[in-house]
């Protein structure tokens, strides 16, 4: 009997032991879903295809994800969302349940019961990643999901009712206005027999004229059914049809707390490959394994980082923010390698090998990219391959902002090239360089996109000519260093000098008099009247994306030595940083809605600003940079639905910030390969790089307040630089900071010790 009770005492430590070690307990999937942050609460596994979650509406800038935390009922669940962006598509292929009447629009906010909406409370939603549920009040119908990489389960419980019965409605979409007409190209919908429901279409939205299919099964046969055709009722002998606006209706009745579930696959190629999909990932209607998958396919990704605080809040914002970097890129094939690219045509994969989508790259270039080749290297090559491969397939060439083998075109510059030079520089094997070279040289060296002819005659855009001039000469300067990069890496040296001589045109919108980047004609002249708090001096349009010129001049990357040279010296510069960071709080002219996050005319919410806390390291004040890097942390993030993330989540580019800055250090220039010291957040941090390699980050300090680094040791050995390669720790490494309550100036104060520049001599 002891020894029994001995075992049962030992099991239950081992699962409570278990229990403790699970990173989900940390995460809060609710954080960023009100405010700005633009998230959404639904289930979906690392990198999925699918996002199945609730909308609560379908029009607005802050509905972007179909979801926001302020609303008190919900339209239904679809199966594909954006995390955090600033631009709305996806939501397709909704469900909702019923009872009593059924109704086949959605109605409004303001009167739900007008239409299939269903009021709600949060007191009854339970969200942890890969699982959703709610209860419907308006109905009695609790919903649950789940999902898979390119599926998705629903559970429904319903109420005793003869009148119960779902809608599936493809009309459904991201409008730009609430009057608008949903922007469906065209639409099919079949049903195949009283289980089975498949169909699919093409969308005109934001991924202008992408495809999306779909298979949709429930596990018990409808009693009946029928299809809606722009608001017609068809005959009901009518199985399929093609159209702008369908929706399918199907009927039951059932008992109390009977359970009807539905599963979904998706593909972007063919209902066929939608039907695959869902055989292969969901055969049975067995949501608890759907679910048990989702949650331990979580626990395992969260758990490639392990950190010590007794600050259980920050803990719970890093492990969401975390969770919130595995959302972007998405799965875009199906399992038998099939996949649409970028042409609109069909492709199959070579076995082994996967397509992505939803690349937000003018954001995630600057830490979700530096933050995968830490951990999530086994996904690299696959990830850069694929851009290499939209590069090809691409009308538009370089990629941009692809989603769903579409290029939206969204935001400037070409920042898929900084994302390929990183991996290259920082030696990632498998990727097809030969392949990426022509398309990047193309993009540098011949096209006329979005003004680049004007930058390789002028050295700079004119903004009497092109909108966001200012902006595209500095991030074309940018991209050009990442093209040299790689140029470099290929023995391409002719390439390598004209490509620097391009990443230094960001110099010919240097004005000495102001000390900014400001917007230049095209005569030569400088556009005026110039404010740096200014978005645009024209009035046609702004001469900065989603910034002015306090943020926007600090945006060559590559080369804060460049700066300090054009400023006079490190004193001027540093000054000029304190300067941006103690400014009024007032912008003048126009004034994006990405623009959040003040501190001075700093910008934490807007991606514009998110290196420029680190280059104090550059010019000798290092501890500047811990003092500043601290405060946005510990202010810009929280831990509720609308103090989450200071502005859009954008695909995980806010989160990754955190995640990489608590380690204690950031990639200023992520094409470089290095990485600036900031301060760490955690005692202790221990990062899984894959391969038996781990990185562990120590912080020696008797209190959490201490923030200043005293010294560092680099794989055991005293450093005093203030940063370091990525290849002194891509076989695993060690970093122990030793703090103090306050700074250190002579750590890392040298001139030899300040990160590469461009210009560094």
């Amino acid at each position: 009997m002891r020894s029994r009770i001995s075992l049962a005492f030992l099991l239950c430590g081992a699962m409570a032991a278990a229990a403790a070690d699970d990173p989900t307990r940390h995460v809060s999937v609710f954080i960023g879903t009100g405010g700005h942050g633009h998230t959404y609460p639904g289930a979906t596994v690392p990198f999925g295809a699918v996002q199945l979650s609730p909308d609560t509406f379908n029009s607005g800038w802050d509905w972007c994800s179909g979801y926001h935390y302020s609303d008190s009922s919900i339209m239904g669940f679809s199966h594909t969302h954006l995390s955090g962006t600033g631009v709305g598509d996806m939501l397709d292929v909704l469900v909702m349940p019923g009872t009593g009447p059924a109704r086949t629009e959605p109605g409004s906010r303001e009167h739900p019961e007008q239409g299939y909406r269903s009021r709600f409370s949060h007191q009854d939603e339970v969200a942890e990643p890969g699982y959703y549920a709610v209860l419907l009040k308006d109905y009695g119908i609790k919903a649950e999901l789940s999902a898979t990489e390119r599926a998705g389960i629903h559970k429904y419980t319903f109420p005793a009712s003869e009148s119960s019965h779902f809608i599936v409605d493809l009309a459904h979409a991201i409008l730009s206005s609430p009057e608008a007409v949903p922007k469906v190209l065209s639409s099919e919908l079949k049903i195949v027999d009283n289980t089975t429901i498949v169909g699919g279409r093409r969308v005109g939205m934001w991924a202008n004229g992408r495809h999306i299919y779909f298979a949709m099964k429930f596990s018990k046969p409808f009693a009946a059914s029928e299809i809606v055709s722009s608001g017609q009722t068809l005959d009901r002998g009518t199985r399929e049809t093609s159209g702008k606006s369908l929706k399918a209706l199907v009927h039951y009745q059932t008992a109390a707390g009977e359970v009807i579930y539905v599963k979904v696959g998706l593909s972007g190629v063919s209902v066929e490959g939608a039907l695959k999909n869902l055989d292969a990932e969901i055969p049975a209607f067995d949501f608890a394994g759907v679910r048990k998958k989702a949650h331990d396919a979580w626990q395992r990704e969260l758990s490639r980082a392990s950190v010590e605080t007794s600050n259980q809040k920050q803990k719970q914002i890093f492990y969401t923010a975390l969770y919130h970097t595995m959302l972007a890129p998405t799965l875009f094939d199906d399992v038998d390698g099939q996949y649409r690219g970028m042409d609109l045509q069909v492709h199959q994969l070579p076995k082994g090998s996967h397509n992505y989508s939803t690349f937000s790259l003018w954001d995630t270039y600057r830490a979700l990219h530096p933050l995968f080749t830490l951990m999530h290297s086994d996904r690299v090559p696959a990830l850069v391959n694929c851009l290499i491969r939209q590069a090809e397939e691409s009308p538009a060439g370089m990629p941009v902002w692809p989603l769903q083998g579409r290029e939206t075109g969204c935001m400037t510059g070409y920042h898929s090239a900084p994302v390929i030079a990183e991996a290259a520089v920082k030696g990632f094997q498998g990727i097809d360089l030969a392949r990426a070279y022509p398309q990047m040289m193309k993009r540098a060296m011949e096209d006329d996109y979005r003004g680049l002819g004007y930058y390789r005659k002028l050295g700079y855009i004119p903004s009497d000519k092109e909108e966001e001039s200012a902006t595209k000469t500095l991030e074309y300067s940018y991209d050009a260093w990442a093209v040299a990069q790689v140029a470099l890496k290929l023995d391409k040296m002719d390439d390598y000098k004209k490509l620097l001589a391009q990443a230094a045109n960001y110099r010919n919108l240097w004005d000495k008099s102001t000390g900014f980047i400001r917007p230049r004609l095209a005569n030569g002249e400088w556009a005026g009247p110039f404010d740096p708090k200014l978005t645009g001096v024209s009035k046609n349009w702004r001469d900065f994306t989603e910034a002015n010129s306090w943020q926007a001049t600090w945006g060559a990357q590559q080369d804060p030595q460049g700066y300090i040279d054009m400023l006079g010296g490190r004193q001027a510069f540093v000054k000029k940083l304190d300067d941006l960071f103690s400014q009024s709080l007032e912008i003048k002219g126009e004034v994006p809605v990405d623009m959040t996050g003040f501190v001075g005319m700093y910008a934490h919410g807007n991606e514009p600003s998110h290196h420029i806390a680190y280059l104090y390291a550059y010019a000798g004040a290092p501890y500047k940079t811990q003092e500043r890097v601290r405060d946005l942390l510990e202010k810009q993030y929280g831990n509720t639905p609308d103090d989450g993330v200071a502005g859009n989540e954008d695909c995980g580019q806010m989160s990754a910030w955190y995640v990489i800055s608590a380690l204690g250090f950031y990639a200023v220039d992520p094409a470089s390969g290095n990485y600036v010291f900031g301060t760490p957040l955690f005692d202790k941090a221990v990062i899984d790089m894959g391969g038996n390699r781990k990185l562990v980050v120590e912080a020696v300090r008797k209190s959490p307040d201490e923030k200043y680094v005293q010294s560092v040791t680099l794989n055991g050995k005293p450093y005093d630089k203030a940063w370091f390669p990525h290849s002194a720790v891509a076989q695993g490494g060690k970093i122990v900071f030793k703090m103090g309550s306050q700074p250190n100036l002579q750590f890392a104060a040298a001139e030899n010790a300040a990160p590469p520049s461009m210009s560094s001599k």
